[in-house]
């Protein structure tokens, strides 16, 4: 491995699976070193173009909801050692905010999101890949108090787009992808000897860098 080039890892999973708890647990237990976080949610679609209810039927846990080649783009851009403006997403509106966040090129850059593994562009892109393995019941829990406490949803909103997209583009689209991990994590955040393995192998790689 290019000792300059930064290490990007690559952390999916379903709706609800425990990914961003990953992320954040690997992103804080490495605080103090260089590190970036970047979430996939972050690339969905600008559609000011949409009206609010055609913003409201766009299937979101389809691979089209994505701006991925500019998720590409910027991924190269810090690979090749230059800062990113990167989007944000405005849950309540549907839509991408027009405010940008400026991130700056670091030795760790971690990626989290539904679908990182089904655009091979990307996926080639990822030095590591985790897929955070959870049961169907559990996600679909967790994904509800999330979109009830913090995007605002209805319960009814909740569970029709469950059973319309998430849980039919989970089984066509991410469970298939699992082939392509490296770690396939049970549980997410709770699995603590899956966690403990991803920092070690950080570390390594962070000091390899250091004496070099």
């Amino acid at each position: 491995m290019d000792i300059k080039r930064p290490v990007i890892i690559g952390v999916t999973g379903g709706s609800g699976s425990g990914k961003t708890t990953v992320s954040n647990e690997i992103f804080n237990r490495l605080a103090g070193e260089s590190m970036a976080m970047i979430p996939q949610d972050a690339y969905y679609n600008d559609q000011s173009d949409m009206t609010m209810e055609e913003r409201k039927r766009v299937n979101y846990d389809h691979p089209d909801a994505f701006d991925t080649p500019l998720l590409v783009k910027q991924l190269k851009q810090l690979i090749a050692g230059e800062a990113i403006e990167r989007p944000t997403y405005d849950y309540t509106q549907y839509n991408r905010a027009a405010e940008t966040i400026t991130i700056e090129p670091a030795d760790v850059i971690i990626v989290e999101g539904i679908l990182l593994f089904t655009d091979k562009e990307l996926r080639d892109l990822l030095d590591i890949k985790i897929y955070v393995d959870t049961d169907d019941d559990i996600r679909f829990i967790r994904r509800m108090q999330r979109d009830v406490e913090e995007r605002g949803r209805s319960i009814d909103s909740i569970v029709n787009q469950y059973l319309e997209s998430a849980k039919p583009m989970y089984h066509q689209f991410i469970e298939p992808t699992k082939r392509y991990a490296d770690m396939i994590l049970p549980e997410g955040g709770e699995n603590l000897v899956g966690i403990n393995m991803i920092e070690a192998q950080l570390r390594m790689i962070l000091d390899s860098k250091k004496e070099n």
